[in-house]
């Protein structure tokens, strides 16, 4: 593991300042190509198993198990000193009739993308539909940063959509490349090289968007997850997909909510019997994306939130 720790260690040594642009995108690739490829390696090796001391950071005073507490009406330690929480916490918020499963995990150290810390930690937050994030604006925002690099070294991608790329192996026929817009980094020897570190020589490959290295090599290793994220802050500040709250004043957690419920793209669905009236204090809850009549009861309608469905008995 040591082995693949220092390759890994020198990859990112040669690329952090290699600048980027058209004369360095094809060998920028190969280096991001060689460190997925030992990323996986190590990942793999390592489990679920904890590995040595990381660099942590004091988490005591950002409130997270304080949220959950409130929140959902769950004790989680909190403690003045770092990672109170050793072990996951759950806990159910109950909001506009639905039951949101909330999880409160141990925080994550720097290193824990190369098997230091509890390696589960990672493997609870792959599984979940929303995660959130919660930051002390008296800490540096260099903290969000070293959660984001932790997640996207275990192949979670926060906020992102999956990449527009097309792809599938064959067993002849070298490498098949097809854009349907202009690219800015991706070019047939870029892409085939790519591709030849994962020992492909014969595939399919569309872009259908301007792609670049990470999201063909997201694509080949395929297994990302694509999870939205929220930050929760303690101050109002600039920052894409935030919320400022105060989990001890219990400060702006409506809007924490709404924004949970926007994040997971849930509807309520209601029932009702004829001659009755609709079952409001038990919706159906869906996702956004499985919300036609057919999902429910086999008829093609796209449901929206708040629609009610009469059920009629023959």
């Amino acid at each position: 593991m040591s082995s693949t720790l220092a390759k890994i260690t020198e990859i990112e040594a040669e690329m952090t300042p290699t600048q980027k642009n058209k004369a360095t995108a094809h060998h920028l690739g190969l280096l991001k190509a060689r460190l997925a490829k030992l990323s996986r390696e190590l990942i793999t090796a390592k489990g679920a198993g904890g590995g040595g001391p990381g660099e942590g950071f004091d988490v005591a005073k950002t409130g997270d198990s304080t949220l959950l507490s409130n929140l959902a009406g769950v004790y989680s330690e909190v403690a003045a000193y770092e990672f109170p929480t050793l072990t996951t916490v759950p806990g159910v918020i109950r909001h506009k009739g639905a039951k949101i499963q909330l999880l409160d995990l141990p925080g994550i150290i720097k290193g824990a993308k190369d098997g230091k810390g509890r390696g589960q930690i990672i493997a609870v937050a792959q599984t979940c539909n929303l995660i959130l994030i919660v930051l002390d604006v008296l800490k540096p925002l260099g903290h969000k940063k070293i959660n984001e690099n932790e997640l996207e070294g275990f192949g979670i991608r926060l906020n992102s959509n999956p990449p527009n790329i097309g792809f599938k192996k064959k067993d002849k026929g070298g490498i098949n490349l097809t854009a349907t817009c202009p690219q800015s980094e991706l070019d047939a020897e870029t892409v085939k090289s790519i591709l030849a570190k994962y020992k492909i020589h014969n595939a399919d490959v569309t872009l259908r968007s301007d792609a670049t290295a990470d999201d063909l090599i997201d694509v080949v290793e395929g297994n990302r997850v694509y999870i939205p994220c929220i930050y929760e802050l303690y101050i109002i500040y600039k920052v894409p997909h935030c919320v400022p709250i105060s989990a001890h004043h219990r400060w702006n957690f409506n809007d924490l909510l709404e924004k949970i419920w926007d994040y997971l793209k849930l509807v309520r669905i209601y029932t009702k019997l004829k001659g009755q009236l609709p079952d409001y204090p038990s919706p159906l809850v869906l996702s956004y994306s499985r919300t036609t009549v057919e999902d429910f009861l086999g008829k093609d309608h796209m449901l929206e939130d708040k629609d009610v469905i009469q059920i009629v008995k023959k």
